[in-house]
């Protein structure tokens, strides 16, 4: 139940009109203020709505787009818990005032009142950790519910670490099936990335920033509000009815509020972009200047997405020479650009005001601004890819996703981390074809692959759909060898009967020997040693009594056995790498054991070039049987040439190019998206030159031999070094079978997933499959031999299920109360289960049955 507070209001004529008054101040356009009752600038506020919808209703270009990025404010982390804090603070003062209250209203006090005890201790702090640790934004004064507002940052690569950084996530349940949000914005230019975006159920929703976005926080609003009205904007209660429809004049709208017109809209905006350019307000403070609606738009909000450009004067750049010589000279900084006006900030809104052009040489005499650089429209991960504006798009897309799973450094500590899973590259490489991206991010330094020599061409058989055939000397001498690291816990527990955990020295000789083995004295696993599957990692005993009244000292009679298990792949040998000892916030001991286990790759890994190439390792094949060029070279593997024709790679082809070249000259080529007429992308024609310079035809291609028979190839071949990437999925991780294991209580089946050592489920489209080949016994044995069979007896008379009885060594009906026409059968145990839920709700299904 609610109670409604009855407002009082001192002369209002009854308290209905009052609260009408109240309403109207206060609560309806909350945003519009009231000043001594007067009403004059929410009447206008509303009149603009309605003529707004009338205009939209007539035309339908006036419709706002709300998938618009303009339209769209971010919340940042800051934002969010400054809200988060202010909530909690409020309610804590709340209920302090509540138990001052209550013990003020006593008549009577003993003793001396402190207003100290009244405040609930830690209250905030729980709240902020509530939030943090379940994700649960919780806002009381505002109704505010939303789930799943806080991630843990993913710490599986270093390109995956910064990927995460940027990322957007809407307000928008992503299982709804909707085009409109998904689609690509054209208002998302140079703002969002076009390519980094998940596939499957968030596509299109979870957005990234690209290179160079800045979202804007909030400025103070009353300088600026007195500096439009300096620079001529006259408020509406000056103003005649037929002077406020001349038609020149523009509303004037700030944040969202109008503060009145203006007879020269253009020349005040850029009085105001002159005040942002010198420096005199904030450099993200957005003017634009909307012609179909005659209104200027001045925002100064947070959570507004911009970007900086170079500033030009019919044409021509403000950025000359010898700014980049002092640039480069280390005398001047990307704020001094700001503050000295050659380079401003503007959002998506003030993007439409403006005529920018890409490249300096493409400026006519009506651009105002210029790219700082095309290839900051990518964001970072989108970014490491080489030539993107040669693939087909998907492809930059899957590269995305699968660039943050590629193994590699993650931090220049790694070795000193304690992380819960921890994939590390042994060799990793910077690529030989970089950009300007991998640079400016630092991806060369933290690289996450290797530069393999790729043959294109079909060899064994084994490479269809994708597979990689694999050079067994390049696997020996460290290609794609990796350190997976997985931290175990354990944590010496302190009971409330004052009792703990206690760990015992390991027992050297008797028949539990063998698993303590790689204990120390101290009956914790010793750095250094060789770990397998079962082996104890620390030798723990729990008493037996744990609540109740205190005890002092235990007797060994009173613990009982507890020791961790290591539970790594059968038959791996893994290697225990570190051990910590800490304490947990509830000042127990803690113990943490880091176990090393080192990977070569195997067939089945999974492995994926630049460009979204993905494909596993088909077949690991001996070095005397590889080709080889002419100059002696023999690749590290091959792919199959079937999997550029539908794919439109061609970015991987240049690739190749400019890493043959780039190896043969010894310099990085650079292929930087639409980077070719700023330089910052090698041409084709000149990476050939440079091939033909060092003695290789222009095109990539070699004179092979074979390696089985020794005789030449009878094409030549298309081969130089691509960079790949090992991604995290890996056989060893996946590889699961069982023969007969554990079962579902409820249902009798088999359990499900790797983790529980569960079946393999024949689903119904594998049903359907045995049935139209016919093979009705084997689908008889999958769905039910195999899975739950249970024996039941059933009443030939009514069709209900009965029970045996095991004294009379006979089958009797439940309803009947008879034995007579009770048949067995065998049944799936759900089957069973399913009739008598369906009983329960009172519904009977009758089993009819016929001689086999």
């Amino acid at each position: 139940m609610f109670q409604v507070k009855r407002f009082s209001f001192a002369g209002a004529s009854s308290e209905n009109d009052g609260r009408v008054m109240t309403v109207l101040q206060d609560v309806f356009l909350a945003n519009v203020e009231v000043c001594q009752d007067n009403f004059r600038p929410k009447c206008i506020y509303v009149a603009v709505m309605l003529r707004r919808i009338m205009d939209a209703i007539l035309n339908k270009d006036a419709m706002d787009d709300k998938d618009y990025v303009g339209n769209k404010r971010i919340e940042l982390s800051g934002q969010l818990i400054s809200l988060l804090f202010e909530d909690l603070f409020k309610t804590m003062i709340a209920e302090v005032k509540k138990a001052v209250d209550n013990i003020l209203t006593k008549p009577s006090r003993s003793s001396r009142f402190d207003f100290a005890q009244c405040i609930i201790k830690d209250s905030i702090t729980h709240g902020l950790e509530r939030t943090l640790s379940t994700g649960n934004f919780n806002i009381k004064r505002f109704k505010m519910d939303s789930k799943g507002m806080t991630q843990v940052l993913a710490r599986l690569s270093f390109i995956g670490c910064l990927g995460h950084m940027t990322r957007i996530k809407p307000q928008f349940e992503k299982t709804r099936k909707v085009s409109g949000p998904r689609a690509l914005q054209p208002s998302q230019w140079g703002m969002l990335c076009p390519c980094d975006t998940p596939e499957g159920e968030p596509c299109g929703l979870i957005k990234n920033l690209a290179l160079m976005t800045h979202v804007t926080t909030d400025e103070e609003e009353s300088p600026l509000i007195s500096l439009c009205y300096c620079l001529g904007v006259e408020g509406l209660e000056v103003l005649s009815g037929e002077e406020l429809h001349t038609p020149y004049s523009f509303l004037v709208l700030f944040n969202g509020n109008i503060l009145g017109k203006h007879r020269k809209p253009q020349h005040f905006a850029a009085a105001m972009r002159k005040l942002r350019r010198a420096g005199k307000i904030g450099e993200f403070v957005s003017v634009f200047v909307n012609e179909k609606q005659h209104c200027v738009y001045i925002a100064s909000d947070g959570g507004r997405v911009c970007r900086p450009l170079v500033i030009a004067d019919k044409g021509i750049s403000r950025v000359k020479e010898h700014h980049m010589l002092e640039l480069k000279a280390g005398v001047r900084t990307f704020d001094d650009f700001l503050s000295d006006g050659l380079i401003e900030y503007l959002d998506v809104n003030e993007e439409n005001n403006s005529l920018i052009a890409l490249y300096e040489e493409e400026a006519t005499t009506e651009t105002t601004h210029i790219e700082i650089e095309p290839l900051t429209l990518l964001g970072v991960i989108a970014g490491l890819i080489p030539y993107p504006h040669h693939n087909q798009s998907p492809r930059n897309t899957y590269q995305c996703a699968m660039g943050k799973q590629a193994m590699g450094n993650i931090a220049y500590n790694q070795l000193h981390r304690m992380d819960s899973l921890l994939y590390l590259l042994v060799y990793p490489q910077r690529p030989l074809l970089t950009t300007k991206t991998i640079e400016l991010v630092g991806y060369d330094k933290l690289g996450a692959g290797q530069n393999a020599t790729v043959a294109v061409m079909s060899y064994s058989g084994y490479d269809i759909e994708d597979a990689i055939v694999m050079n067994k000397a390049s696997l020996d001498r460290g290609f794609g060898r990796c350190i997976h690291m997985k931290r175990y816990c354990a944590v010496n527990q302190k009971y409330d009967n004052n009792t703990q955990d206690r760990i015992l020295r390991p027992n050297r000789d008797g028949f539990d020997s063998g698993p303590m083995r790689v204990l120390d004295d101290d009956g914790l696993a010793a750095p250094g040693e060789i770990i397998r599957r079962n082996d104890i990692l620390i030798n723990k005993q729990v008493p037996i009594v744990t609540r109740g009244q205190f005890k002092s000292a235990l007797h060994d009679s009173e613990f009982k056995s507890v020791p961790q298990r290591y539970d790594g792949p059968q038959g791996e040998s893994c290697v225990v790498d570190k051990v910590a000892l800490c304490s947990d916030k509830h000042n127990n001991l803690c113990f943490k054991f880091l176990i090393r286990h080192t990977r070569r790759p195997e067939v089945g890994d999974k492995f994926s070039s630049r460009h979204g190439q993905k494909g596993v390792c088909g077949t690991i094949v001996q070095q005397e049987d590889f080709p080889f060029s002419e100059r002696g070279i023999c690749p590290d593997l091959i792919m199959n040439p079937h999997g550029f024709p539908s794919r439109m790679t061609v970015g991987k082809m240049i690739e190749l190019l400019g890493g043959k070249a780039g190896v043969s000259c010894g310099r990085f080529h650079y292929g930087s998206a639409f980077g070719e007429p700023g330089g910052h992308a090698d041409k084709v024609e000149a990476i050939s030159e440079t091939l033909v310079r060092m003695g290789f035809s222009y095109d990539g291609k070699d004179f092979i031999y074979s390696g089985i028979t020794g005789c030449p190839l009878q094409a030549y071949i298309f081969m130089g070094p691509i960079y790949y990437q090992k991604l995290k999925h890996m056989v060893l991780d996946k590889m699961h079978a069982r023969g007969s294991g554990p079962r579902v209580s409820l249902t009798r089946q088999p359990t499900e997933g790797k983790a529980r050592n569960g079946g393999l489920r024949v689903g119904e489209m594998e049903r359907d499959c045995l049935i139209a080949y016919g093979a009705s016994m084997l689908l008889y044995e999958r769905l039910m031999i195999s899975s739950d069979p249970f024996e039941v007896q059933v009443c030939r008379v009514c069709g209900l299920l009965g029970y045996y009885n095991h004294k009379l060594k006979t089958g009797i009906c439940s309803s009947c109360k008879n034995g007579d026409n009770i048949s067995t059968m065998k049944l799936p145990y759900a089957c069973k289960l399913l009739i008598q839920e369906l009983q329960s709700m009172n519904i009977v299904p009758r089993l009819k049955l016929a001689e086999a």
